[in-house]
């Protein structure tokens, strides 16, 4: 957004709408003279009369004048809320909306806190016009929406953390187009101050016990330590092996189970390649210790070892992960930098070498699901393949998301079924009756494409066509209630629950080799 004094020419760039209408995409350029008033918020919003489409894209000269916003918010196709009923008779206008950060008065200052809050609203469409709405929102980057559940059909909700400063003009314009949405987190900072306090107060007792508690959420440092302590603690059948390292040089570190040498069928899993996903980190850790404590004890685990090696990749992505725990929580990306732009990182599971660049995939840079420059140009992706490739032998690739409670397999990037799309649909349902089994969660099975979305670039859609017959995707609890802010208490029962699905899927590649 551009910078703002108290007086002077503020140019604004981006798409033109006019009396609730989109005009043709392109550029404009607009030069406004203002005088910016004492305001309470920290926006400017800058009405602007009959604008018209100029036939150069040279910037236009117009008077403008400014009005108080109810609360730091931009507005969307010159809607306003019902409160604003002294201002219903005027013209048409077009509305647009600069964010100017700490103005207030012409001094440097800050928004007051609760204007600060940012809300995840669950929105449902009706039909596909609805839906195109969502997506046009989508478009929108000045409104700095984050989609936690993409709008891609009216069968499906959709999930979308609105930052303060877009909150009044998003839901105008949910409510204007008669779309139904309901408030699933009032207010993210305080879910997250009681994420973080629960965290810290979990720390200081595992200091005191000097023992790794796996029902709560921990930094990658720590996560590496018990990776250690696994390994010494279970050396007859766990090692750490490093299969490479992170754009900011942190190790790639995974565990092997393994009671045999050579080099015996195996199974892949990994977690947190999305690091927001912190439930997938903390149960890949669960799992861990699960499997290496039942070896020898439960006849189901020991069978496993005793014909298949298991490496488990608990953090894909430890730059992402290190960066939610230090500077943002919702982080999703990678930590790379991007060529010809200030915006970090690429969505990891948009840059795997399956229909690389295709449908649910953005070029943009500041996208959370950019695909990167090339297929595997990010080195935590790239470390992973090598290592499949060079192992040979990989039979089943599982991988750990959140949040929806499904539990898909190819494809994603084209909605033509997989030649084994019967047989994997089978095994899916079975892991899923023994997922809900323990505790009654329930997930839905199905090809990624026909589950939620066509979405290209993924992980198990390149293991399929690399022939890893046996690749499926899980997405942990919950539906929607806490999203990715899962509360550590359901760590234990997710993880729990993730195994025995897991397992399911374990004992069939046993059983059926090919």
């Amino acid at each position: 957004m551009p910078r703002v004094r108290s007086s002077g020419k503020l140019k604004i760039k981006g798409y033109v709408l006019t009396k609730g209408r989109t005009l043709p995409k392109f550029p404009v350029a607009l030069s406004a003279h203002f005088t910016a008033l004492s305001m309470p918020g920290s926006s400017l919003v800058i009405f602007i009369m009959g604008l018209k489409k100029s036939a150069s894209n040279s910037p236009t000269s117009l008077p403008v004048t400014l009005r108080q916003p109810l609360r730091c918010v931009p507005v969307i196709k010159g809607k306003r809320s019902s409160s604003q009923s002294s201002a219903r008779r005027e013209p048409p206008m077009l509305t647009m909306a600069t964010h100017i950060a700490g103005h207030q008065c012409g001094r440097p200052t800050r928004c007051s806190p609760s204007s600060m809050k940012h809300q995840v609203l669950r929105i449902k469409t009706r039909n596909e016009e609805q839906l195109q709405k969502l997506q046009f929102l989508e478009t929108l980057d000045h409104l700095e929406l984050d989609f936690w559940l993409n709008p891609s059909t009216p069968a499906l909700p959709v999930d979308v953390r609105i930052p303060a400063h877009s909150l009044q003009a998003v839901k105008v314009f949910l409510e204007s187009h008669g779309i139904e949405y309901s408030i699933l987190i009032e207010d993210l900072q305080v879910v997250l101050d009681r994420e973080k306090r629960d965290i810290v107060a979990s720390q200081q007792m595992e200091r005191s016990s000097s023992t790794f508690n796996y029902g709560t959420y921990h930094s990658l440092a720590s996560i590496y330590q018990e990776l250690d302590n696994l390994a010494s603690e279970y050396g007859n059948i766990v090692s750490k092996i490093q299969i490479g390292e992170s754009y900011e040089k942190r190790p790639l570190y995974a565990l092997k189970f393994s009671t045999g040498r050579g080099n015996r069928p195996a199974i892949w899993l990994d977690a947190g390649i999305h690091s927001r996903e912190w439930v997938t980190q903390a149960s890949a850790m669960w799992i861990a210790r699960k499997i290496a404590s039942d070896y020898g004890n439960d006849p189901s685990t020991t069978s496993l070892l005793n014909n298949l090696d298991i490496f488990l990749l608990p953090v894909a992505n430890p730059d992402g992960y290190e960066f939610t725990h230090t500077t943002n929580r919702m982080w999703r990306k990678t930590r790379s930098k991007n060529s010809g732009s200030l915006c970090i990182g690429v969505d990891p599971n948009r840059n795997w070498d399956a229909g690389f660049g295709g449908p649910g995939a953005s070029s943009n840079p500041c996208s959370d699901s950019y695909r990167g420059p090339s297929a595997n140009s990010e080195v935590e992706v790239k470390s992973v393949v090598n290592f499949i490739k060079n192992h040979g032998n990989i039979r089943a690739f599982l991988t750990l998301h959140s949040y929806s409670q499904l539990l898909m397999y190819p494809y994603g990037y084209k909605c033509t079924p997989p030649a084994d799309n019967a047989e994997l649909n089978t095994i899916g349902k079975a892991a899923a009756n023994s997922i809900q089994s323990l505790h009654g969660t329930t997930y839905t099975v199905g090809s990624i494409c026909t589950t939620i979305y066509q979405a290209s670039g993924g992980s198990i859609d390149w293991s399929y066509d690399y022939g890893i017959k046996y690749s499926f995707a899980f997405e942990l609890r919950d539906t929607g209630r806490y999203g990715f802010l899962l509360p550590a208490a359901q760590i234990i029962p997710t993880a729990e629950e993730t195994w025995l699905g897991l397992k399911t899927i374990m004992e069939y590649v046993r059983d059926n080799p090919y």
